[in-house]
């Protein structure tokens, strides 16, 4: 099925990390309607980047591509915190509470997209396998439920930013396939996309 954008329906989800992982995870959940934020300290390895492996994207600077999937994020209203660290997540008895030096913020679901720091997946208390990656099923879910981590906090090697694109819509999917209790496919087609950017053109423009 393909799928429009969406009213927020109360749910909200935050974004630990603004890279390739953070920001796919963050563009699905905002385009299908929740309330996303994203903290981004940007960190990202993709600025010591140049992409040529990257399927569909003949040549293109890691820097660009940050500046292209920000771009894309913005599109659908996603609160992107720049240069805001997080220092600390846990648990509350219906969500999540994520610690800034801004202060507290919570949300329903928490997706980690941190890289190679899993820090805040070990406060939190998720397990972790023996290699000491982040455990977590298919769909990127770890031991605590509704929380999420992806990319190189889940491989021991695999560090791609195809993969990591990867984890944050399978996560993204995750979460909203829970959120409509229902297998969720994101599948667009060319009308969709005339739909959606057609309605922002007009919002941009009243």
């Amino acid at each position: 099925m393909s799928n429009d954008q969406t009213e927020t329906d109360g749910s909200s989800v935050i974004v630990v990390g603004g890279g390739p992982a953070g920001l796919s995870a963050a563009l699905f959940t905002a385009k299908n309607g929740l309330e996303t934020t994203v903290f981004d300290t940007d960190a990202t390895w993709m600025h010591k980047a140049h992409l040529f492996n990257y399927l569909g994207i003949g040549s293109i600077g890691g820097s660009e591509f940050m500046a292209t999937a920000r771009q894309q994020v913005d599109q659908f209203d996603v609160d992107r915190r720049q240069g805001v660290e997080v220092t600390g997540v846990e648990e509350t008895g219906d969500g999540f509470a994520v610690e800034t030096d801004d202060g507290t913020e919570e949300s329903d679901y928490l997706v980690l997209a941190t890289g190679a720091n899993r820090d805040l997946a070990e406060d939190l208390g998720c397990e972790f396998d023996e290699d000491g990656t982040v455990a977590v099923g298919l769909g990127t879910e770890t031991s605590i439920e509704n929380a999420y981590a992806t990319g190189a906090m889940v491989r021991p090697e695999e560090w791609q930013a195809a993969i990591s694109v990867g984890d944050g819509a399978a996560a993204a999917l995750n979460i909203l396939s829970k959120e409509r209790g229902d297998h969720y496919h994101d599948f667009d087609v060319r009308d969709d996309a005339m739909d959606v950017f057609s309605a922002l053109i007009d919002e941009q423009t009243e």
